[in-house]
């Protein structure tokens, strides 16, 4: 169990999205819902941290009437859920936006290419929607990828060649490239599709967390983060305290301070918050 402590301390909860705050039809808890009002009245504050394009997080920011800055695209972007405010931004450079549109024509994979308002593909690439595990993104179809390649703060190549998708994965990361990050994995959503994530170096979940508590002036230790899935792992590297749902893959099970008993679809991310209130109210009680 967590000690009345650490729950007391907490100013800030960070959720991922999916699998851990949404349930398997993407709705968030009823539970959590009322819990999230609740904790607001003892100053704990929320936020996401999510792989979702960030026109993908604002409507679950406005049902749970979140104000703060969204760390969103697993980190590349941070801005408030009205977009009025951007804490960081970062795109990776044109040259290397270029070079793998080339690779994946090359070797006859999908491409796209992700901006803070949409996912843009191009005629080649039809079958982009289809394929990627962005949910809740807006896609657009252009002609050409000309005059887009200034501002991207992701590219996704995707398609069942592994054995190619690893190739480009290879040759857009260091020594062929400079200052770039790129991942290879299967999808969990769609069986016998690969991908290589490829954005600027220094970019991931942990790191936009780090960014958001120096701009809200929050420790790390009066955090907590919850997730369940691979890209939550570098969250859990972070000094926050870690919490992972019941749904969670064993690598986060691990890494995390406590487990919920309750999945995603039992809404388990109530579970934690009832705790933490539960200890606020404690505190509270005893100060009276």
């Amino acid at each position: 169990m967590l000690s009345n402590e650490s729950l007391n301390k907490l100013k800030l909860i960070v959720f991922d999205l999916d699998g851990t705050l949404l349930n398997d039809e993407g709705n968030i808890g009823q539970e959590t819902q009322k819990l999230v009002k609740e904790l607001r009245n003892y100053d704990v504050n929320f936020s996401f941290a999510s792989g979702r394009l960030h026109s993908a997080v604002t409507e679950y920011a406005s049902i749970l009437d979140l104000h703060l800055p969204l760390v969103t695209l697993d980190g590349a972007l941070i801005q408030s859920n009205s977009g009025s405010k951007t804490v960081f931004e970062s795109f990776v450079p044109e040259r290397y936006v270029k070079k793998a549109i080339k690779l994946a024509d090359k070797y006859l994979l999908k491409i796209a290419l992700c901006s803070v308002e949409a996912i843009y593909y191009s005629e080649f690439n039809a079958g982009i929607p289809y394929i990627l595990d962005k949910f809740g993104a807006e896609f657009k179809e252009v002609l050409s990828y000309d005059g887009l390649t200034k501002r991207v703060l992701e590219i996704v190549v995707a398609g069942e060649q592994n054995d190619s998708i690893k190739y480009v994965k290879d040759k857009m990361s260091f020594p062929y490239s400079f200052g770039i990050n790129a991942s290879f994995f299967k999808s969990h959503y769609h069986e016998g599709i690969y991908y290589s994530e490829i954005r600027k170096g220094g970019v991931s979940k942990g790191a936009g967390l780090e960014r958001l508590i120096k701009y809200l002036k929050i420790k790390i230790d009066n955090t907590a983060v919850i997730g369940d899935w691979y890209n939550d792992r570098s969250l859990f590297e972070t000094g926050a305290l870690k919490i992972a749902v019941a749904n969670a893959v064993m690598e986060i099970q691990r890494m995390a301070n406590y487990v919920t008993k309750r999945t995603n679809n039992e809404d388990g991310v109530a579970e934690f918050l009832e705790m933490v209130l539960k200890a606020k109210k404690d505190k509270n009680a005893f100060r009276k």
